[in-house]
């Protein structure tokens, strides 16, 4: 060890020649796997997977519909779980007096690896009441509630982890029996199309032939076009795009509504198990496409839930956030549905405190703006009474 200009400097005699070949050897271990003129900027596409996988991804799905349509068995079919463990059934004299009810339920769902934090927002009580005139107002409160809260939230000093609550697709239950879509159906569709992705479904398929669903599906995109109400379509694909994707797309837009049966009792048909209902004159299947849209419609909802948040950020958001800007009214907070101190979770009882810090400090600020107003105040007292003393 020699020290040359007051710096450490160490000599490798022969007998150190080892260490140094084996630093030599680390060094060569890294090599470029790829040709030559790669330069590696193609790989940002797994980066940003990697990123979004180990982030998770958050959607919610939001079902209207008149009660006893199947909406609850059809969400548990489509995602293979259970999110009405305690479900209550009102009976027909509670229904007289029920009003609509907006309730959220949340699941963490892992496959494969990718988690996705989804909540289903129920609407038990709609259309039940004889005067329904009133009865998808909470619905809409509810949507806008979500739109403020995000706007406060992304407006607020915490942007980095703002959890997006927004609705981004309504699957909109209609009565098979109905002869096309009712008053009721086309008022509420006409009042909510603007603020969310709104997806026609068709329930209890199973009581129809084809024919009859093949016509109902005519009378409702009919009426659809005819009061102007705007329904979530497909985007177009790209010309790049393989065959199958193309003709996949082409048979979901097709089957605009979806004519859909839900179930989760898995049969034995044939040697296999299928889920399905048994009826004495046969079976159907829930996830065969020639008995109805059940896998069309959660291949729609799967393959485009990407497209479904862009939708509801760049166009009902920006929409909302601009009309509220637009109104230069101060920025109200969202009504917030308080559950039970021992059901809350941690991180909703963290937001709380912080709120009730901020508005500690707020009134502490305004006490004090006030304090050093009226001591300003007297201070300019005292002067003017000084002068005119002298």
């Amino acid at each position: 060890m020699w020290k040359i200009f007051g710096l450490d400097v160490k000599c490798y005699s022969p007998e150190h020649s080892g260490s140094v070949e084996e630093k030599m050897a680390d060094s060569r271990q890294f090599v470029n796997p790829e040709q030559p003129g790669y330069v590696g900027f193609a790989n940002l596409p797994n980066q940003v997977h990697r990123k979004s996988v180990k982030k998770g991804f958050e959607f919610t799905l939001m079902v209207v519909g008149e009660s006893g349509l199947g909406k609850s068995t059809l969400v548990n079919s489509l995602f293979l779980t259970d999110l009405y463990p305690e479900r209550h059934i009102p009976t027909a004299s509670d229904k007289i007096k029920q009003t609509v009810k907006i309730d959220a339920s949340t699941v963490e769902i892992e496959e494969r690896g990718v988690k996705l934090r989804l909540t289903v927002v129920d609407t038990p009580g709609f259309g039940d009441p004889l005067n329904s005139e009133d009865c998808f107002k909470p619905i809409i409160q509810y949507i806008d509630d979500q739109f403020e809260r995000y706007l406060n939230d992304e407006s607020g000093l915490n942007r980095r982890h703002i959890v997006d609550n927004r609705v981004h697709c309504c699957f909109y239950f209609i009565n098979p029996s109905g002869h096309g879509m009712k008053p009721l159906d086309i008022a509420f569709m006409r009042a909510v199309h603007h603020k969310v992705n709104i997806v026609p479904v068709i329930a209890k398929a199973d009581t129809l032939t084809k024919q009859e669903v093949f016509s109902l599906k005519r009378k409702i995109l009919d009426q659809i076009d005819e009061y102007g109400i705007n329904i979530y379509t497909l985007p177009d694909c790209d010309s790049d795009e393989d065959e199958d994707y193309k003709e996949q797309c082409t048979q979901l837009k097709g089957a605009v509504p979806f004519a859909v049966i839900g179930a989760n009792t898995v049969i034995e048909v044939k040697g296999r198990k299928v889920r399905g209902r048994m009826y004495p004159w046969g079976v159907v299947e829930v996830e065969n496409p020639d008995h109805c849209d059940f896998i069309k419609l959660r291949t729609m909802l799967i393959t485009h839930m990407q497209d479904l948040q862009e939708v509801t950020q760049e166009i009902h958001y920006e929409n909302y956030r601009a009309e509220k800007l637009a109104t230069g009214g101060p920025m109200k907070k969202p009504s917030r549905p308080r559950r039970p101190d021992s059901q809350d979770t941690d991180k909703e009882r963290e937001l709380r405190d912080k709120d009730a810090e901020i508005q500690r400090m707020q009134q502490m600020l305004a006490k004090m703006q006030q304090e050093m107003s009226v001591k300003k105040a007297a201070q300019n007292g005292d002067g003017k009474s000084h002068d005119v003393q002298v």
